[in-house]
């Protein structure tokens, strides 16, 4: 569904970018989905690819190869990858590496961070994954237990983290340790590991409902030994950090998610218009127009409070109450265009040929990652004051 004009809060020349994405996706990965589905990852090689067509360097300055772009950049990056039939588990794979772990670095790291991994994470040469949830430990960051003990020139780690996107291929990893007795929130540091660290270990890809095409591991540390200048930020300042990188987690899964819901209404109107029920048109059912009339406003809606918290955003503004709505709604909202879609299209070997199926359970992880629809509920109710 083409928005038939430029939105706030993007600009003339971000319609340069959304296009350049379109025909990258459409060419480069829409092809080969089911395949990488199958094979239950894609091809590192991807991320090169990515790197050297500057997508994954939008936002970062050009010293470091990016591109010297915003987050606008990003967001129609995230949009456009969710739109034009890149499966959830490919988008959820760049973006974890490009837009979830490498910002932490570059805005809380020093400068020979920067370069040991910013610079060849915007090439694609350095994959990084963002390690946050534990077994114990879900969208409740202050039962993390990880523990991180201090000792002469670093750190030694031990623990697990679980549901990672990108852990089983993840050259570096932006991990969330304890690193004083204290519980709750406090004593919460951050430091990257490398995947061969003696005693980092991956213990296990997991199966997931959706997300096929995107590796998700689970990891294991072991006396890891990490060197003090792979402390990321401040010590103990670790949840400071967790909270800024949430909002633009989220605000990028609710971005994400007005895509999709596109993408949805471009194959139910393709579908009901091409195929024929009892002699008539899919689209000619009036059951079928108003249920696509439904989806319609509901992504619209969708996308205005989206669009107003990516401005607020970008402007600065606390929009801790709003990411969490946008969050919130689109999820909930995408699961249910996604199944509407699903329920037009009737037919398994349609449904195949559409994609439409893989999309409902691509959908189903939103109000769980990121922050499930519980804790969102939780931080609107707690800045309303309730």
């Amino acid at each position: 569904m083409d928005q038939g004009r430029i939105p706030p809060p993007f600009e003339e020349h971000h319609s340069e970018l959304r296009e350049s994405v379109r025909r990258f996706v459409v060419n480069e990965i829409e092809p080969h989905v089911a395949e990488w589905e199958e094979r239950r990852e894609f091809p590192r090689e991807l991320y090169e690819r990515c790197g050297e067509l500057g997508f994954l360097g939008l936002k970062f300055p050009t010293e470091y190869g990016g591109q010297g772009g915003t987050h606008l950049d990003d967001a129609i990056w995230v949009e456009e990858l969710s739109r034009r039939g890149a499966s959830g588990g490919v988008a959820a794979g760049l973006n974890a590496h490009a837009s979830i772990a490498m910002p932490p670095v570059f805005e809380f790291g020093d400068e020979w961070q920067r370069q040991r991994w910013i610079v060849p994470g915007v090439r694609g040469e350095k994959i990084g994954a963002l390690g946050i949830t534990e077994p114990g430990a879900g969208s409740d960051v202050a039962n993390i237990r990880t523990r991180a003990v201090k000792v002469d020139g670093g750190w030694v780690v031990n623990g697990s983290k679980t549901f990672i996107t990108n852990g089983v291929r993840a050259d570096f990893l932006v991990c969330a340790c304890r690193t004083t007795e204290e519980g709750g929130h406090g004593g919460i540091s951050f430091l990257v590991l490398e995947s061969d660290m003696p005693g980092y270990e991956v213990t296990g890809k997991l199966e997931k409902l959706g997300w096929h095409s995107s590796d998700t591991g689970e990891l294991s540390f072991t006396d890891v030994e990490v060197p003090d200048e792979h402390l990321l930020g401040e010590e103990n300042g670790g949840f400071g950090l967790i909270m800024a990188n949430f909002a633009w987690e989220r605000l990028l899964m609710a971005i994400g998610a007005v895509g999709a819901m596109d993408g949805l209404i471009d194959k139910a109107i393709a579908y009901s218009s091409e195929r024929e029920a009892f002699g008539r048109s899919v689209s000619s059912f009036q059951v079928t127009r108003h249920k696509i009339a439904e989806m319609a406003t509901t992504t619209a809606a969708s996308r205005a409070l989206t669009y107003d918290t990516l401005r607020r955003f970008v402007e600065g503004e606390d929009v801790t109450r709003e990411v969490s709505m946008a969050k919130l709604m689109t999820q909930r909202a995408l699961v249910d265009i996604a199944d509407q879609t699903v329920q037009i299209f009737g037919g398994w070997g349609y449904m195949r040929e559409y994609g439409v199926e893989r999309d409902l359970r691509d959908a189903r992880l939103g109000p769980i990652g990121g922050g499930t629809d519980e804790i969102m509920k939780e931080i609107i109710s707690k800045t309303m004051g309730l």
